[in-house]
């Protein structure tokens, strides 16, 4: 309203269009008819521009703006989901590590106790070789020592037979022998 004024004020101080000395303004300004029916045109169009235009625009920006809001809501829930997800990929990842460790603690207990069971019978096994080692060379000794018993005793006798110069009962000095390495045997444990 001020701008209707000042261009009023400004067009009635101007001097008119016959008349020398002019500032020059009435070569910008135009004709003061055109004047006041470009203002009313555009009071015109503002003011259809306001009634119908300026509505349907707000009704759309809301449109858009509440469709904005639903997709933001939208990525919120997707986000949440998404982060719920990641806190479950991630509890099921620890339970995995830890089943993994338990399985590998198995696994190692399960190869000590076949490592000891392997050489706890390695060493039974040992053990029989060796108690049936000793129980054979006892036997090879005691069959040893009859056999060096009896060749002692016919050695014995025949030597007596030779230096008596006779027959000397034999079973009798057989016997004798043995007696006398039994001696011999027990004098020695």
């Amino acid at each position: 309203m001020q701008f209707l004024l000042a261009a009023q004020t400004f067009f009635l101080a101007a001097p008119e269009e016959g008349e020398s000395g002019g500032s020059g303004a009435e070569l910008l300004l135009p004709a003061t008819p055109e004047l006041i029916a470009g203002i009313v045109s555009f009071s015109i169009i503002f003011l259809m521009v306001w009634r119908w235009v300026l509505p349907t625009l707000n009704e759309t920006l809301e449109k858009r703006q509440e469709a904005e809001k639903s997709r933001l809501e939208a990525a919120e829930v997707a986000k949440k989901e998404a982060e719920s997800l990641l806190g479950d990929y991630r509890s099921q990842l620890a339970e995995a590590k830890t089943e993994a460790g338990r399985i590998v603690d198995e696994a190692r207990q399960t190869a000590e106790s076949v490592r000891q069971e392997a050489v706890g019978r390695a060493q039974a096994e040992a053990d029989e070789i060796l108690a049936r080692a000793r129980d054979e060379a006892a036997a090879e000794s005691e069959r040893a020592m009859l056999g060096a018993r009896s060749e002692v005793a016919n050695l014995s006798v025949d030597l007596a037979e030779k230096v008596v110069g006779q027959s000397l009962d034999r079973e009798t000095q057989l016997g004798l022998v043995d007696a006398y390495l039994r001696d011999l045997e027990s004098d020695s444990k």
